[in-house]
């Protein structure tokens, strides 16, 4: 904002300053070149930072007593932006044009909820000590199961397997991981696995401090794999403190199957997605872990969820036969084991997708009360409540998502690219692009972001990049773009159909 109104000497703007007497402009103390009239235009709209100025206002004070063709206000607009950005001037279609200061990185990501009263802990992924590469599925599945079982302890909030995985074959500072994770305890360990032996070791850090709490080893016959896991799991809990009562220090959680291979099944297909290898290899080895052994209640669940992706990213399965089998599959999961948190989200999200609120919300809310360290019930919660326009709790349900998984690209991806939509439909144009860009830098193989982009730049009239944005849809992903845009998706209601496709045509779209 303006540093001291209309009237004083210097306007500052973000890391920009004006010296009207000295005409300078300055970027965190560095002097900026610019020409004289687009000195001129700039102090005009840095006086009335944030609120529109007329044409007629801009070119009565930066051409006093000239008369001008409207094409020199453009052409100095145009050297405004690529002396500031192009993000800082916004054009008002019809009135005129604003200057504002868009959101830092760090502003344009949700902020994160604290939970309070909980002890926080983060494991990271044990390490493959046996020297064969093709075994990192089974140390990955080891550190993904304590995950799980951990998760269900209510005491305690658990960073999700995602975002601890963010941090595998790196070199790292538990203090550091911590401080990014926003935890006190740390879980690592090592795998080691030899013929029909494993031995695992693990030790549990209280970053804080950074003192081992406690540490173990364990040397067993590899059909004993899951006992090992219950000590391992059992014993952290003991030692994390006095928050966790006694009864959830006695947990009966429910294995994931009893087949060796089934589990090993499912680890690789866990292990080919979190590698980048799509979807279509991690949904062989989730049929293969149900092949395997039918009562496996988890890989049914993930073969649910990939059965979504699939469905909604156009140019592959359809819509309708993706709703069938991802229905048929969380159902059978929740057949299996109605305690499963993940198959309840899954559910909701195929209730969400044929535009059936109550019910989606309905599993969405049992998820979370299943398991409240797991993001995928608050992502499901948030998803379908950007639809049923509510959005305050639609995004306090994201941010918990993003708060338990910060790392982990697909809860990321899921929240970031609803909290754009959340905003689009608010009319909060600027939010939305902000944070559709953002998205689309992090990961900018995925491509669902674009609609929401173009748009929000064609309702900000933003020509330029609207249809800069609009040929990059086109080219990264023709089939989604087309999958959104020629009919109305069943989860979307007429209204915010036609709200898209308005700020699609203003950027440039002929559909």
């Amino acid at each position: 904002m303006a540093s001291d109104g209309k009237g004083g000497k210097d306007i500052a703007f973000g890391p920009f300053r004006v010296d009207r007497l000295g005409r300078s402009l300055t970027r965190d103390g560095r002097p900026v070149p610019m020409g004289a009239r687009a000195f001129d235009v700039l102090v005009v709209l840095a006086a009335a930072v944030g609120e529109t100025v007329s044409k007629d206002a801009l070119l009565d004070q930066a051409w006093p007593g000239l008369t001008v063709e409207e094409n020199n206000l453009q052409v100095q607009i145009s050297a405004l932006r690529k002396t500031l950005g192009e993000a800082w001037i916004i054009t008002v279609p019809g009135r005129g044009y604003r200057l504002t200061v868009p959101p830092t990185d760090e502003e344009r990501l949700p902020r994160q909820e604290i939970f309070v009263g909980k002890p926080s802990i983060a494991v990271l992924p044990f390490t493959n000590v046996c020297g064969d590469v093709g075994q990192e599925y089974f140390s990955d599945g080891i550190t993904e199961d304590i995950i799980t079982e951990l998760s269900h302890n209510q005491s305690l909030m658990v960073i999700a397997r995602s975002s601890s995985f963010s941090y595998k074959g790196r070199a790292v500072d538990v203090r550091e991981v911590a401080r990014d994770l926003g935890v006190r305890y740390v879980l690592e360990g090592s795998v080691r696995r030899d013929g029909v032996r494993v031995r695992i070791s693990a030790q549990l850090i209280d970053a804080e401090v950074g003192n081992h709490v406690w540490a173990n080893r364990y040397d067993r016959d590899l059909t004993d794999i899951f006992q090992v896991q219950d000590e391992i799991t059992g014993a952290v809990a003991t030692v994390i403190g006095p928050a966790i009562s006694e009864a959830e220090q006695r947990r009966a959680i429910q294995k994931p199957t009893a087949s060796l291979s089934a589990w090993e099944a499912y680890h690789t297909g866990l292990w080919h997605v979190s590698t980048g290898n799509g979807v279509a290899r991690g949904l062989e080895f989730f049929r293969l872990a149900v092949a395997l052994d039918p009562l496996f209640s988890e890989a049914h669940a993930s073969m649910a969820l990939f059965y979504l992706v699939e469905g909604t990213g156009g140019g592959g399965r359809s819509l309708h036969d993706a709703l069938i089998l991802a229905e048929s599959a969380a159902r059978t999961a929740l057949r299996l084991n109605d305690a499963n948190g993940n198959a309840h989200a899954q559910l909701a999200w195929v209730f969400a997708l044929q535009g059936n609120v109550g019910p989606s919300l309905e599993q969405a809310e049992r998820a979370i009360a299943l398991n409240a360290n797991d993001p995928t019930g608050y992502l499901a919660k948030g998803r379908t409540l950007v639809y049923a326009h509510r959005p305050i709790e639609a995004r306090a349900a994201l941010n918990t998502a993003l708060r338990l998984d910060p790392r982990g690209a697909l809860i990321s991806l899921g929240t970031l690219l609803h909290l754009a939509i959340s905003y689009y439909f608010e009319r909060d144009y600027v939010a939305a692009e902000a944070t559709a860009s953002q998205t689309l830098r992090a990961y900018p193989d995925f491509p669902r972001p674009y609609p929401w982009l173009v748009a929000s730049l064609g309702q900000l009239g933003r020509k330029t990049e609207a249809e800069r944005a609009l040929r990059e849809a086109m080219a990264a992903a023709p089939d989604f773009f087309n999958f959104h845009t020629q009919t109305r998706p069943p989860w979307s209601s007429q209204e915010d159909y036609e709200h898209l496709l308005e700020g699609l045509r203003k950027a440039g779209w002929e559909g």
